[in-house]
């Protein structure tokens, strides 16, 4: 019985730290939207590369880890894209199969991000054989946040990752398989693709604007 008070104690602590966590990004978001700048949300299974690609784009130093929820505060930074307009660009926490409701609620402050977000990058790992099956899962978490990604194709995009662990053969398969499903194909180690990828989202964000 005490431990199960103490426990229950630890709860509602942990409770009122994350209400306080959603007050500030509240806050923070709302200064956002007096600079003029639109936002991009990564998204992903865990381990797709969501945080080298993001380290990529914007040239930060988030820790990429090969590690259940390795990002669990939502790293923001701004990115210069091809026609010279900018961009905040968020790092979240990645999915995984069959995430209980209990933990989206936790992760309701992080992943409060993606739903502020005027476009969504869906970071997939495309050298993963399950990789369909985790895109699956994604788009499950996406939904229950209350985003629909096959409804709204125009604001997720997604980004296939890891284009450098392909052989020649699966590379060639996996550009025409890209380019049908309206995806961009990219290796976040090399910086294959991302001159694509940057151009595709200014484009998304100038057309969202309009």
């Amino acid at each position: 019985e005490a431990d199960r008070r103490i426990i229950g104690e630890r709860i509602d602590n942990i409770r009122k730290e994350l209400e306080h966590v959603r007050q500030t990004r509240r806050l923070h978001r709302k200064a956002r939207r007096r600079v003029p700048y639109p936002s991009v949300a990564l998204v992903g299974y865990t381990n797709a590369g969501k945080s080298t690609l993001f380290n990529a784009l914007t040239g930060a130093s988030v820790a990429a880890e090969d590690t259940l929820f390795a990002t669990l505060d939502p790293t923001i930074r701004a990115v210069s894209l091809p026609g010279g307009s900018k961009a905040v660009v968020s790092d979240t926490v990645g999915f995984i199969s069959e995430l209980p409701t209990t933990l989206i609620a936790a992760f309701r402050a992080t992943l409060e991000e993606v739903l502020e977000a005027d476009l969504i990058l869906h970071v997939r790992d495309i050298a993963d054989e399950a990789s369909l099956s985790q895109r699956t899962d994604v788009n499950a978490v996406l939904l229950e946040l209350g985003i629909d990604a096959e409804g709204e194709p125009e604001r997720v995009l997604e980004v296939w990752n890891k284009a450098d662990l392909l052989d020649e053969a699966g590379l060639r398969r996996a550009r025409n398989e890209a380019r049908r499903a309206g995806a961009i194909l990219v290796s976040a180690v090399t910086g294959f693709g991302l001159d694509a990828l940057r151009a595709e989202v200014e484009r998304r964000l100038n057309l969202r604007r309009e």
